[in-house]
């Protein structure tokens, strides 16, 4: 059944009253206009009733979605930096988006996994994972020479490099730093989600 107008609860209510004379059912009846203005708020009512069934699903809810990203621990800084690099201001679709894969995440510990989250970020990475030099395994001029076997939980991200802001006569002031760059939204995303014993390293070109 569909959402009732209210026009349908105009119908209902002058249905429900007793037949005569002194309940007059013409428009202009000063009786006819107080049941529509009781039929106006039933509508109202039915209609955000109805809405329920969008608000209960984070693909399409409306009024509840701030209490869906309160729950999903949205809006993430990093999104909204990485939206903003992209001169993005996240409207509705963005943010039911990120809703979505908020929820919806599986997560990963792959390298497959870490590409494709950079990817989704507009970032094409590779991804170097080391093993011990062994003889007989390892081929000289290729492969590196680990110090122990700790270097099988290290991994390297190969990446674009970040911009550097340089100090600026007239526009920094004194303390600032002469250079520095900001940590790009992957590698804050991948220090978010590394492996928690492995070692993240960070090879910007």
């Amino acid at each position: 059944m569909g959402v009732m107008t209210a026009e349908d609860y105009l119908a209902d209510l002058q249905a429900l009253a007793p037949p005569g004379m002194a309940i007059p059912r013409h428009p202009d009846a000063m009786l006819t206009k107080l049941f529509l203005a009781m039929a106006d708020m039933l509508a109202i009512a039915d209609a955000a009733a109805n809405s329920l069934y969008d608000e209960a699903d984070p693909r399409t809810t409306y009024q509840l979605l701030p209490d869906w990203e309160r729950v999903a621990g949205l809006p993430d800084p990093i999104l909204v930096e990485a939206a903003a690099a992209d001169g993005i201001s996240p409207g509705m679709d963005e943010r039911h988006a990120w809703l979505v894969s908020r929820l919806t995440a599986v997560g990963g510990q792959s390298a497959a996994y870490f590409i494709a989250l950079a990817a989704s970020l507009g970032v094409a990475i590779t991804i170097d994972e080391f093993v011990p030099f062994g003889c007989g395994l390892g081929m000289v001029g290729r492969d590196q020479i680990g110090s122990d076997d700790t270097i099988f939980v290290q991994w390297q991200v190969n990446m674009p490099s970040p911009p550097v802001y340089y100090f600026h006569v007239g526009a920094s002031q004194v303390g600032d730093p002469l250079g520095y760059s900001r940590p790009g939204v992957v590698e804050q995303l991948f220090r978010r989600y590394r492996p928690a014993h492995s070692t993240l390293v960070f090879n910007y070109t």
